[in-house]
């Protein structure tokens, strides 16, 4: 990942205004015994006084950060000068280093409210800072996917992670659900060749109400807002943004990665927002059964409603003001609230 965020800073259009530093400390992606179990722990160490030369030098006012293992020499180094931190965790259950950087930040953000149990006394929720779906029109944006007022879309998505799950329950159930759905299928670029010929196989009466991309960019919040159904992971932006645009899902979490997603969707499925299906009991079959339970327009309205209610669109506002009133040495804007 250091590599992808050094080689973003050096892309970027306004490159000449950004700063790229980078700490001695890595990541913790070996497992078992290594050289670099010996390595990380001196990394770490190493790292903590050459992030309290860097924060000197650059004297910031506030320091923000996600926390995770990388942050924990900028947090450190940051209360040992002074500099105000807040730290934001986006899942319901927070990593082993975010906890410990939760104890020697000023404040923690988090995502959803059962998440403050885990950092008592300095900790607010400030939701997940997502894309803006102001000003855009629901009649619109069917209306460009070439939906009716009385077709339901159902559109299936697998985020950054592992689409191959879902993309192979949902061409295996693909016949089945055009029946009652018509289907926006992101099926990343490795998904499509077969998502094509799944396309050519399909009766010519059902052909049309299947599009297969590999992935939505810009138009992704339209298909959002249009969405009746949505299939997809449960990582902490997803879930943001279905609850933001009130959309019912059937959420399918990535099984590794520390199990976050999981925690994710029972959060949203305790609330009556979300239906939960573990990975390795998502198939075909599944799909469609669940698919079919949320087709009636009742219980399908009633779990948008309760994702709605979760929605905190003006995260990203949250956390700048919050931030704004560390670095001017103001009292909290957020008190804790749920």
């Amino acid at each position: 990942m250091r590599g992808f965020e050094r080689d973003l800073v050096a892309s970027h259009p306004l490159r000449s205004l950004l700063r790229y530093h980078q700490l001695t400390v890595r990541s913790l992606r070996t497992a078992g015994l290594s050289v670099h179990t010996v390595l990380d722990p001196a990394r770490l160490a190493a790292s903590v006084p050459q992030a309290w030369w860097l924060l000197g030098r650059i004297r910031p006012a506030a320091l923000f950060t996600t926390g995770g293992y990388l942050a924990l020499p900028l947090v450190l180094a940051a209360r040992s000068r002074g500099v105000p931190t807040l730290v934001w965790e986006g899942n319901v259950q927070p990593g082993r280093a975010t906890r410990a950087i939760g104890r020697y930040a000023t404040r923690v953000a988090v995502s959803f409210p059962p998440t403050l149990d885990a950092f008592p006394g300095n900790s607010f929720v400030s939701g997940t800072p997502i894309r803006s779906f102001d000003g855009i029109d629901r009649d619109a944006a069917r209306h460009a996917l070439g939906l009716g007022a009385d077709d339901r879309l159902l559109l299936v998505f697998g985020g950054s992670q592992a689409v191959a799950r879902l993309n192979g329950a949902t061409l295996g159930a693909l016949e089945r659900l055009l029946a009652d759905w018509h289907v926006l299928h992101l099926a990343g670029d490795d998904g499509m060749a077969d998502a094509g010929a799944a396309r050519q196989a399909l009766p010519d009466a059902l052909r049309s109400r299947y599009t297969a991309e590999p992935f939505l960019t810009d138009r992704m919040a339209d298909a959002l807002v249009a969405a009746d159904l949505v299939v997809g992971r449960a990582g902490s932006s997803t879930c943001a943004e279905l609850a933001a645009v009130g959309a019912a899902s059937i959420l399918v979490p990535y099984p590794y990665a520390g199990a976050h997603q999981r925690y994710n969707a029972r959060y949203l499925e305790d609330e009556g927002a979300a239906v939960v299906v573990d990975d390795a009991e998502f198939d075909a079959d599944r799909l469609v059964a669940e698919a079919s339970t949320l087709r009636d327009d009742g219980p399908r309205s009633a779990m948008a409603a309760a994702a709605r209610r979760l929605g905190r669109p003006d995260a990203a506002r949250v956390l700048a003001e919050e931030l704004v009133a560390l670095a001017e040495r103001r009292d909290p804007v957020s008190r804790g609230s749920t």
